[in-house]
């Protein structure tokens, strides 16, 4: 099982969107900034989990990774943005 997810990052209104198999383990990464150099790395303040889906394959999670990273999949995902 894989997990296709989104973060937002409210102080610089970005989003970032991945999939893993382990998203507690992603997740704990991308708050301790482990990934060096990386898209959340370079941004301060908080990500907050925005939305997850699982998917049943590493297949079909980067096919549904690709569409949330379209521009309908973005606007989408805008829905999940608290205001």
């Amino acid at each position: 099982m894989f997990v296709v997810y989104a973060l937002y990052n409210p102080k610089h209104k970005k989003l970032y969107i991945g999939q893993t198999r382990d998203i507690d383990l992603r997740l704990k990464q991308h708050e301790g900034k482990i990934f060096q150099n990386s898209f959340t790395s370079r941004f301060d303040g908080d990500w907050i989990l925005l939305y997850k889906e699982e998917q049943p394959n590493r297949s079909n999670a980067l096919i549904r990774e690709k569409q949330l990273k379209s521009y309908r999949g973005r606007e989408f995902l805008k829905n999940y943005i608290p205001r």
